[in-house]
């Protein structure tokens, strides 16, 4: 499945989209960055139904860039990486047949094709850990709880010239009809 040419809307589209969403500031800094294209995509994607969503400014945010272990009674990522700056995050449920893995693959195989983005670090299934830990400790979203056969997870760098982006992608599914893919965006802050 790939998005089709009506799902791809030009920038001030998304711009337009954010703005009545109440938020200006996030499409002041995503307006010149790689990172818009792969939202805006998932934001017009009409069989998609928003759960929730937030912007906020963070520091020292932890980007998991690994498998989520229990380490001496603790949850901890096999790697991550701190970052702070401007993260925005969605949560749809995907609906009328279509798969949260199906979108998920197509929107990961235009980030192959894209020079500007980095894959950091990818997880199928159990591979990745208890996906209770994901939707509640890591990306605190309860209804991204499923079966753990059925979760992904992938980041991706994303180069936008002088800014720098993390994208990070997570589907989940309980059964059929609740499919739930969560994607967070990182305009990571500059150090110094």
């Amino acid at each position: 499945m790939k998005f089709p040419n009506v799902l791809r809307p030009p920038r001030l589209a998304f711009c337009v989209l954010i703005i009545l969403a109440g938020m200006s500031r996030f499409c002041a800094a995503m307006e010149e960055g790689p990172a818009n294209q792969y939202l805006s995509r998932l934001l017009a994607f009409p069989h998609a139904l928003e759960v929730s969503s937030f912007h906020r400014d963070v520091i020292a945010h932890e980007v998991p860039l690994g498998a989520l272990k229990k380490v001496r009674g603790e949850w901890r990522f096999k790697n991550s990486e701190r970052m702070s700056g401007l993260l925005i995050g969605y949560t749809w449920q995907i609906q009328d047949g279509f798969t949260a893995s199906q979108v998920m693959s197509d929107i990961q195989d235009e980030l192959v094709d894209d020079p500007a983005a980095e894959q950091l670090f990818n997880c199928v299934g159990r591979a990745c850990g208890h996906s209770a830990q994901w939707a509640n400790r890591v990306f605190r979203e309860r209804v991204l709880y499923g079966r753990e056969d059925m979760q992904r997870y992938s980041v991706y760098r994303l180069n936008g010239g002088d800014v720098d982006y993390r994208l990070l992608i997570y589907s989940a599914a309980r059964t059929e009809n609740r499919q739930y893919l969560h994607v967070e965006l990182l305009r990571v802050e500059k150090e110094g």
